[in-house]
């Protein structure tokens, strides 16, 4: 399974029976933001397409839309971040995961940066 990474800062990882890929806030974002207290998830069965806001994070310090990453359509999103949404602090690309999303095409998802590009885009931030 590879991670993928946007420009604003959300990771996406394609589950490995490929059904389904998981959308969460990279800990770069997360310690931008700082201690998050609210999130608004997308609603399941909504198709959404790339770039299209899929919900909000709140944090102590601001409000910051969360995109889609991909176009495709929300199967299940993470009731455990809406009832502790500080689980985004503590595990941003692993139980504070914010949705998963079914890929309309996999080429957007190919076309999203790897690892070494997000390091260098957020280095180049700093």
């Amino acid at each position: 399974m590879s991670t993928r990474f946007t420009p604003d800062h959300e990771w996406i990882s394609i589950e490995e029976d490929h059904e389904a890929a998981v959308v969460g806030i990279t800990k770069h974002a997360q310690d931008a933001l700082g201690d998050v207290v609210f999130v608004d998830l997308p609603e399941v069965g909504r198709t959404l397409a790339k770039g299209e806001v899929a919900g909000v994070v709140e944090s102590v310090k601001a409000a910051a839309d969360l995109y889609m990453p991909v176009s495709g359509e929300i199967v299940e999103v993470n009731e455990a971040l809406r009832d502790d949404p500080s689980l985004a602090n503590t595990d941003p690309m692993g139980q504070g995961w914010f949705f998963k999303v079914h890929v309309k095409d996999l080429a957007e998802y190919e076309a999203l940066m790897d690892a070494p590009a997000y390091d260098a885009l957020v280095e180049s931030e700093q």
